[in-house]
């Protein structure tokens, strides 16, 4: 037997307390457990690597982006620095990230670098909103299908992208859709130039064998390191030979002289409407533009906080910590919105350098912001010899990002293993990512798993007559009440059919007691429907007892007004009080219910 719930006939409403703004939430509990000189030094081991492992994916990041690879590095140092210090996760690292590059890419190429910049300071705006509003929880309700498809989806899409410079392909335009872009690569496969593809190939061998030779130093910094010095080398002992370098491919210009590669200097502040748009000229600011960027940030804001969320619960997961997800967001919000004026663009956490920062052995956020400062230094120190890494190489390294990225394996497993439903989910999320955007694929997903899932509890919810075996039932009442079980939420998607069984009460019923302990949530359409069934039966003088009633849908019944209508009904939170009410209620005493009346 069920025990019965508690006898209370009404609950309180809670009342809201004010959300207090939480920044610098782990660097306060941080200090708070107590601070040494050991952990310091762990720390700062720990940013130092990751700071060596972010340097040349920031790099490349950015210019898989479609702007210049110093901005990249600006995301790290400013964006990276300013997350960490007030964010709500001990030991994430954020900066430029390969999920933004499918969302970015597109606007630099249709607004420009100002255009890209200005976006990414909306959405910091977006960020910040959605951590003061608390919604950092609402990552749990993301599927896993979803996630697995759209992440699957732009892993292709990265690759497809890094093809031009692994190959040295001479592609005039590369094409903003990736059925028109692969076309294009299709057709520039004879301008392959041999020269990239060995540089790329070195690299790309490197990226895969240094692991397993020692961990001591990041592959990534030892892979372009000796690209960088093959490419020199070959330049020099054979005649013609020449491939596509930072210094080649990207320019900037200091007191109206043109210099090639990465300014050696820190970033500046700097007004993202200055910068160039398509056109090369300065955005003009007006209601319009911001109206034409709003859809892109809200994309990279949704994309920002799915990515920050998920790293850290990847995070918590390799450290046993737990995060503030409300604080993170408030952050990675914070961040996003200053970054652009340094010249930063969208920055997110980092699963990758996350996890190489718990390996080096991280205890705060204090590493994280040594990652930043050491990608300061070496621009302060090393920009000239940057502009030496070929292109090819920063390509070879991002197609063992996008390889990481798509985790075949678990989107192998997931179409094999999960039903039908999620595997439609999956495939259509991967598709419509690589065939349009990630922004569709993702509402898209998240619409679609939200209908299956209203679907499967409509398919459980329901109304049933109760067995001799339910506690109503067995503690004896008369034959003329009858004891129905609700099971599930009564929401719009169900409640129409939990509450279809009531139309075919036999006739001779004085009463019916509805047992709602199995219903733990009522919403709008779940009270109409249960309005017009307790309506029909008062038409059938036919009593109805509400039992066994939770605190939500009491609640909402409490609104309704439902506890002043005792007329034609009463509601019960106890099973004790809706004996009681319905034999008195009876019309034919205290005799047993055996069988249903006809």
């Amino acid at each position: 037997m069920r025990p019965a719930p508690a006898s209370t006939e009404s609950a309180a409403v809670g009342k809201l307390t004010p959300f207090p703004l939480k920044l610098a939430e782990a660097l306060r509990r941080t200090f708070a457990a107590g601070y040494t000189k050991s952990d310091l030094r762990a720390d700062l081991l720990a940013g130092a690597v990751v700071g060596v492992v972010a340097l040349p994916l920031s790099m490349a990041l950015a210019v898989a982006s479609g702007v210049p690879p110093q901005y990249g590095l600006y995301t790290a140092i400013v964006g990276g620095f300013l997350i960490a210090a007030l964010g709500g996760s001990k030991v994430q690292v954020s900066g430029p990230t390969a999920a933004f590059v499918v969302v970015l890419a597109p606007i630099a190429a249709r607004q420009g670098v100002g255009g890209l910049l200005l976006a990414t300071a909306m959405a910091g705006v977006i960020l910040i909103g959605m951590g003061i509003g608390r919604l950092g929880g609402l990552i749990q309700f993301v599927p896993y299908p979803v996630t697995t498809g759209f992440t699957t989806g732009i892993a292709v899409v990265i690759a497809t992208l890094q093809l031009k410079d692994f190959l040295g392909l001479s592609v005039e335009k590369m094409p903003e859709h990736f059925a028109e872009r692969a076309v294009a690569l299709g057709r520039a496969i004879p301008s392959a130039r041999w020269q990239e593809i060995a540089i790329g190939a070195f690299t790309f061998a490197v990226l895969l064998l240094w692991p397993r030779l020692t961990k001591k130093f990041p592959a990534p910094l030892v892979a372009l390191s000796l690209g960088g010095l093959l490419a020199v080398a070959l330049s020099h002992f054979i005649p013609g030979f020449e491939v596509a370098t930072i210094a080649s491919r990207f320019h900037y210009e200091i007191g109206g002289v043109l210099h090639g590669g990465i300014p050696q200097l820190p970033p500046a502040p700097i007004l993202p409407w200055n910068l160039p748009g398509a056109d090369g000229a300065p955005l003009v600011v007006s209601f319009d533009l911001f109206r034409q960027l709003l859809p892109v940030a809200f994309a990279i804001a949704m994309l920002g906080a799915i990515e920050s969320l998920l790293s850290a619960v990847v995070a918590d997961g390799l450290t046993g910590k737990t995060h503030d997800p409300d604080s993170e967001l408030l952050a990675q919000g914070i961040g996003n919105l200053v970054a652009p004026f340094f010249g930063g663009i969208a920055a997110t956490g980092a699963i990758a350098r996350t996890a190489t920062n718990v390996r080096s052995g991280a205890r705060s956020p204090i590493a994280a912001m040594t990652h930043a400062l050491v990608v300061l230094t070496a621009v302060l120190v090393a920009a000239p010899l940057l502009g030496y890494l070929p292109m090819a190489s920063l390509a070879a390294l991002l197609l063992l990002v996008a390889w990481n990225m798509s985790e075949v394996h678990n989107f192998a497993r997931t179409f094999r293993q999960a039903p039908k439903s999620d595997t439609f989910i999956l495939l259509a999320c991967f598709l419509l990512t690589v065939l349009f955007d990630m922004v569709v694929a993702v509402t898209f997903g998240i619409l679609l798993a939200a209908l299956l899932f209203m679907r499967r509890m409509a398919e459980v919810s329901g109304t049933d007559l109760a067995q001799a075996t339910h506690p109503l039932v067995a503690d004896g009442l008369p034959k003329d009440v009858m004891v129905y079980e609700v099971a599930g939420p009564l929401f719009f998607g169900a409640a129409q059919k939990a509450m279809s069984a009531l139309q075919r009460v036999a006739q001779g019923v004085a009463v019916v007691i509805l047992d709602l302990q199995s219903v733990p949530a009522i919403d709008a359409t779940g009270l109409v429907a249960l309005e017009a069934a307790i309506d029909r039966l008062y038409r059938m003088n036919v009593y109805v007892v509400l039992a066994g009633v939770h605190h939500q849908p009491l609640e909402v019944l409490g609104k309704a007004g439902f506890p002043r209508r005792t007329e034609r009904l009463a509601v019960c939170r106890s099973y004790e009080s809706a004996l009681a009410t319905a034999r008195k209620r009876s019309k034919l005493g205290e005799g047993k219910l055996q069988e249903p009346i006809s």
